[in-house]
């Protein structure tokens, strides 16, 4: 796929905001063009359907839980015709609900290729969302993630956990272009800072090297390059400084 969103933000960082706050004209006057949605905001989708076209923004691709996709996927469809999503992402596993060993996340993989070909079925792709768990070795040497991205399943790759995970991106990244829909650019800050903020950075003020990742994570055939910071103390500073990154970035690299 083409970049066609490259200045992208994901709503879950902004989940703290003041409730007075303007997230979505804040995000766009960041820079930003498109959002990425996570639970609350498909409570009324018609309604923020109306609010993202208010701030000029789509919103190309959503977080849903997994249960909630394999359990009720035609409100899931529904939530993204009304939005305009094209790619459903589930976006994490609690650690309660993850698989005990190799068998089993081979059995989790089988049943997110089911998933994937349900979606296809109606003109929508489905993508895995890293954290660190699925880089942390099973026994026989194998990752969870090999056995997550069955054939089919995309992949919107989270490349700051995968740092914290100890896995070198661009191996991965390079290991699957082709299957990368979507990127979350985050940042990591350095040791011993913003323990507020659980360790994470706003993007281009950490020491992940965006400048070196993101020239392959485009070349991976990312579609969307996604801001996301976990935790921020102030959203509207992430905004603007990872905004500010990314248009950097973009530019460098056009």
């Amino acid at each position: 796929m083409a970049l066609t969103a490259p200045l992208s933000f994901q709503l879950y960082s902004a989940r703290n905001a003041p409730q007075d706050a303007d997230v979505l004209g804040t995000i766009a006057s960041a820079g930003f063009t498109n959002v990425e949605t996570f639970g609350p905001n498909h409570d009324d989708p018609e309604g923020f359907r109306k609010r993202l076209n208010a701030a000029g923004l789509t919103a190309k691709s959503g977080h849903f839980p997994l249960q909630m996709i394999g359990a009720e996927l035609d409100r899931v469809i529904s939530i993204c015709r009304v939005l305009g999503i094209e790619i459903v992402v589930a976006p994490y596993l609690a650690a309660e609900d993850r698989p005990d060993d190799k068998a089993e996340w081979q059995a989790l993989g089988d049943r997110l290729g089911r998933l994937a070909a349900d979606c296809a079925d109606e003109g929508l792709r489905f993508a895995w969302h890293n954290h660190d768990f699925e880089f942390a070795a099973l026994a026989d040497g194998s990752l969870p993630i090999e056995h997550l991205l069955k054939d089919g399943v995309l992949w919107e790759a989270d490349v700051a956990w995968m740092v914290r995970a100890g896995a070198e991106p661009a191996a991965w990244l390079e290991r699957y272009a082709g299957r990368i829909v979507a990127v979350h650019v985050k940042d990591i800050a350095p040791e011993g800072e913003n323990a507020g903020e659980d360790g994470w950075a706003d993007v281009g003020a950490g020491v992940v090297d965006w400048d070196r990742l993101w020239p392959l994570a485009v070349g991976s055939g990312a579609s969307l390059m996604i801001a996301e910071h976990d935790n921020p103390s102030d959203f509207a500073r992430c905004a603007r400084v990872s905004g500010a990154k990314l248009t950097q970035l973009l530019a460098a690299n056009r």
